[in-house]
């Protein structure tokens, strides 16, 4: 749960000086709420912090005006920090509605808006009425269920076709340990390792086997793409003991490619695998011949026995170092929140109370004193020209019914 904090009341004040007979009014508006900000944080790895402990966090409230026109202070916004990867979702209903990915460090998506500060009385002179004794109260600031998920976010992918080594390598490499088994498709969801080069560590992830037909969601392939979208460099794994190598290459490129021009684009290396079977080693030379060809850097290796595998990180490794790392600029994540052009007024009955249903109409008398006066005749003369008054007129009303609005009940002036 999060909670962006109220704006803060506008003030009902007069300047009041010896020899300064017509000060008039100078109460000062309300200081906006903060809002509730979430924000990518490269330092941060986990989500454990919101799995357990708080369930609810608010920002800080905007203080009231003052007099002298003085503007309350602006609530502090709260930034709750999170890992590249997170996805964040609101909770409606039980339904979940993307709001924002949040791929880069300090990407950031303001989640829940601060409440406006209410304005003082300085707002509300007119002609006819110099000395006015209203001023609006803050508006709410927006609270709402969110559903935090992390994603995979790797470093260097490793793709290829379905059993081609990918879990060996991965478990080679790193730490990881991945099912492994003789079969396609042994990996059914993307798996992270962690390799190290010497004092250097970065994160492997195994993209799942990609088929023909992989950009259209054939096979496992639609989802497993997307993780290797979040990876900066690719191992492209090749079985040195399949019929044609360089077409199962070309196979996996396109689908890159139909699937997104920029992954397409990611630096790859090509490693040759399964150098420890015989035929594969005295193939070395003619892959060597037809593989040059890409101008990839390219590496010959067995997961199995890791022959080769320290030499290939070390070559991620420096790849990386190449490539600039995922936008550090700040970057704001838009979040549409439709706002209707001309609503759409309705009155219905109640027994002898008049409902309408209308937002508008409904926070202008949230932010309105309804116990004075004159702010119930500025409410009604607002009403009449956003066409409320009419609708109810239509509706059957007269001055002195009861009319509701949301969950406060007005007497008709």
């Amino acid at each position: 749960m999060v909670k962006a904090g109220d704006g803060g009341d506008g003030m009902v004040s007069f300047r009041r000086e010896k020899f300064i007979p017509y000060g008039g009014p100078d109460g000062g508006d309300g200081g906006d709420g903060g809002s509730v900000i979430i924000k990518a944080d490269r330092n941060s790895n986990t989500l454990l912090d919101y799995q357990s402990g708080r369930k609810k966090f608010s920002a800080g409230r905007g203080s009231n005006g003052t007099s002298k026109k003085m503007h309350g202070r602006n609530g502090e916004a709260l930034v709750l920090l999170v890992p590249p990867g997170t996805l964040v979702f609101k909770l409606d209903a039980k339904k979940k509605e993307l709001l924002a990915d949040l791929t880069h460090d300090n990407q950031y998506i303001v989640a829940a808006e601060g409440g406006r500060g209410g304005k003082g009385n300085v707002h509300f002179t007119t002609s006819t009425n110099q000395a006015p004794r209203i001023a609006q109260k803050g508006d709410k600031g927006e609270e709402l269920s969110l559903v935090l998920e992390l994603k995979l976010l790797g470093d260097v992918g490793i793709i290829g076709h379905p059993s081609v080594g990918k879990s060996t390598l991965l478990t080679s490499a790193s730490a990881a340990r991945p099912k492994i088994a003789e079969y396609p498709f042994t990996t059914t969801e993307p798996v992270l390792g962690v390799a190290l080069v010497g004092d250097r560590t970065f994160v492997l992830v195994e993209i799942p086997g990609l088929i023909e037909g992989a950009h259209l969601g054939v096979g496992l392939g639609y989802d497993f793409l997307r993780h290797a979208e979040r990876t900066r460099v690719l191992i492209h794994l090749i079985d040195g003991n399949s019929a044609d190598p360089k077409a199962d290459m070309e196979q996996v490129n396109k689908e890159l490619s139909l699937f997104s021009p920029a992954l397409a684009a990611k630096p790859q290396i090509i490693a040759v695998n399964k150098i420890d079977i015989p035929d594969v080693r005295d193939r070395i030379p003619a892959l060597k011949r037809q593989l040059k060809r890409t101008g990839l850097p390219l590496h010959f290796i067995s997961a199995a026995t890791r022959e080769g595998v320290v030499p290939l990180m070390a070559a991620a490794c420096n790849m990386l170092d190449m490539e600039a790392p995922m936008e550090a600029a700040k970057e704001e994540v838009k979040v549409f929140r439709p706002q209707s052009q001309r609503e759409r007024i309705e009155v219905t009955r109640d027994g002898e109370i008049f409902v309408v249903s209308s937002q508008k109409a409904e926070k202008l008398i949230e932010r309105m004193d309804i116990n004075n006066r004159e702010a119930r005749a500025y409410i009604w003369a607002q009403l009449s020209s956003m066409g409320v008054v009419g609708a109810l007129k239509k509706a059957g009303a007269v001055p002195g019914a009861i009319v509701r609005f949301g969950g406060i009940d007005l007497e008709w002036d």
